[in-house]
């Protein structure tokens, strides 16, 4: 009895055994749950720990797939290697889909869509252009192009060549800054597949088979799947939206208005809370996004020459000078041409600071010009009603108020009017309302 304990014993062990090396040969993942995760603007760092985050919960989840929805005209190379780096790694399938029609996914979108374990697009969509710049669209010197070059053409091609697709075409994306279609894609070796919408998709991946970064072989398995949509939340949508070159730029302009109008008026609070407020947030865009330091060193400036003409005006001289300096500033503030800020957008800040600089300027000139109106000085000019006979002094009704005064020549009957001219002590002089 006892050796038959133990034969079943071995004979259920090397059963478990088999069962496993037929499992490692192909897992068939145990949940038909598809996580899906939606990109659409610039690839900046809290993108990159969005898709971290969504991969995570993926796992977590046990998903069959996370499914990346992309539409991006590129970002910082920085966020694309991580990016790029959490789905290579990632435990579960992941399945890039750039969407929807017309979307694209330009430069770091590249590198991302060719990393993913399945690739596809949806009609009318392009892929490509991924060749490096900086400086903010102007050419690097040719030493470091060809470096930069060199080094962003061989990832492509060791990512490529990792996921099974074609690394030459996949290469002169970078080199040549080709761009392909969704078919071009698909005829080039690209992507695996197109789909017209996520239902699709998702039906096509069913029964793929995949390799981990383990090693591990899973067959994806989407039979009654159910939909998991894992959004942004407030934190990072909020942060995606003023990581954005024109957003950064707009914050600049708020904090310099915001600021000038504090300083030219000390005491209004709201405006300089304001604009301090815009400024923490505008240096957190432009630090996110790697801003060009000169660019930045340059609008500042014009902040600086705004406000010392305010203070010492120099007939325009200064303000000029902020303006020159504004405009230079913003054309480099951003060291990639796909982070650049919009030339109208520009051209309307620019216009509209120097028209408020102009005008706060002639405000504090009026009123340096302005007669006083305040004390008993303020009532010379006022009209009057004479209170009492004036012969030639008497009672004056000026303001509300009653007033000892004297009139040079004449009398005044009470009731009629007089105009305050001068001021003795405490006595309006007056004369009779012309």
């Amino acid at each position: 009895m006892r050796k038959c304990i133990i034969v079943s014993g071995y004979i259920l062990f090397l059963i478990i055994l088999l069962i496993g090396v037929f499992i490692s040969d192909g897992v068939i993942a145990d949940s038909s749950s598809v996580e899906i995760l939606h990109v659409d603007g610039t690839i900046v760092p809290v993108v990159a720990n969005y898709i971290e985050r969504g991969i995570n919960q993926a796992e977590s989840n046990g998903s069959a797939a996370c499914i990346i929805e992309l539409n991006t005209p590129g970002g910082l190379l920085t966020s694309t290697e991580e990016i790029v780096q959490f789905i290579v790694n990632a435990e579960v399938p992941v399945v890039v889909y750039v969407s929807p029609r017309s979307a694209w996914a330009a430069s770091a979108g590249t590198f991302i869509t060719i990393s993913a374990h399945v690739a596809v697009m949806a009609p009318g969509t392009t892929i490509g252009a991924a060749h490096p710049v900086s400086g903010g669209g102007e050419e690097m010197p040719e030493e470091v192009s060809k470096k930069v070059t060199e080094y962003s053409a061989a990832w492509i091609r060791s990512i490529a060549e990792m996921r099974g697709r074609d690394a030459e075409q996949a290469e002169l994306a970078v080199t040549e800054s080709k761009s392909f279609t969704a078919s071009e894609a698909m005829v080039a070796g690209l992507i695996d597949f197109q789909a017209d919408d996520l239902n699709q998709l998702i039906a096509q991946i069913n029964g793929r088979q995949v390799t981990l970064a383990s090693g591990e072989e899973i067959i994806i398995d989407t039979t009654s799947y159910a939909i998991n949509r894992n959004g942004m939340n407030w934190v990072e949508r909020f942060l995606h939206v003023i990581s954005d070159p024109n957003i950064a730029y707009i914050l600049m302009t708020l904090a310099t208005i915001g600021l000038i109008t504090e300083i030219s008026n000390p005491g209004m609070i709201f405006p300089g809370v304001a604009g301090g407020l815009s400024l923490l947030l505008a240096f957190y865009s432009l630090g996110v996004l790697e801003a060009y330091w000169v660019g930045i060193l340059l609008v500042l400036l014009a902040f600086g020459l705004f406000v010392a003409e305010i203070f010492t005006p120099t007939f325009g001289i200064l303000t000029a000078g902020g303006v020159a300096a504004l405009v230079i500033g913003s054309l480099t503030l951003f060291s990639d041409s796909t982070l650049e800020v919009n030339i109208g957008l520009i051209i309307g800040v620019t216009v509209f600071v120097a028209a408020f600089v102009i005008f706060v300027i002639g405000a504090i000139v009026r009123g340096q010009k302005r007669v006083v109106t305040t004390g008993i000085e303020g009532l010379i000019g006022k009209e009057a009603v004479a209170h009492t006979k004036l012969n030639p002094n008497g009672m004056v009704l000026v303001e509300g108020e009653h007033w000892s005064a004297s009139i040079k020549e004449g009398t005044i009957e009470p009731g009629e009017e007089v105009t305050v001219i001068g001021v003795k002590g405490l006595k309006l002089i007056v004369t009779k309302k012309k």
